[in-house]
């Protein structure tokens, strides 16, 4: 899988995807700034009874009834004991609004094709499943979520 497997992915003509950088327990993550349709701080979320663990609840994002994924969680990660200083992503897959939990996000990154790596052996295999490889950043490694691996969360509960 490379690193513009999506069609939503927009690369630029010289070969960059720009990230939204996210920070999940103190991870870099990296998603498409062309698959994110909204940053928010999520306010009251509602839960859902007999939901998957990943699936925080429902929220109301302007109107519209939104489910909220828990990143943390999905990834095999400790839930934050405390979500009021967290924040949200928005995401659309196949006509459903999802709002993705993750503790902060960060700067808008533009990065190369070419800089792209496969998935590392030792990475985690719950962050393979949600991962379509990785950069290195001086300092850092982003992980770049893939979003329909992230949400294929109907098919893993069944």
């Amino acid at each position: 899988m490379s690193a513009a497997s999506s069609d939503s992915v927009h690369v630029s003509d010289d070969g960059q995807i720009e990230y939204v950088t996210l920070t999940i327990a103190d991870q870099l993550f990296g998603v498409p700034v062309s698959l994110i349709h909204d940053v928010f701080t999520p306010q009251t979320i509602t839960p859902v009874p007999l939901a998957p663990p990943e699936v925080a609840g429902v929220l109301n994002l302007r109107g519209r009834i939104v489910t909220a994924i828990d990143a943390r969680v999905k990834l095999g990660l400790p839930p934050l004991e405390e979500r009021s200083g967290c924040m949200a992503v928005g995401v659309e897959r196949n006509g459903e609004s999802y709002g993705i939990i993750i503790d902060g996000v960060g700067e808008v990154l533009k990065l190369g094709i070419d800089e792209y790596e496969p998935n590392p052996v030792n990475l985690d295999p719950r962050w393979q499943s949600v991962s379509q490889g990785v950069y290195r950043l001086k300092g850092d490694l982003l992980v770049a979520l893939d979003i329909d691996q992230l949400l294929d969360w109907v098919s893993a509960a069944a």
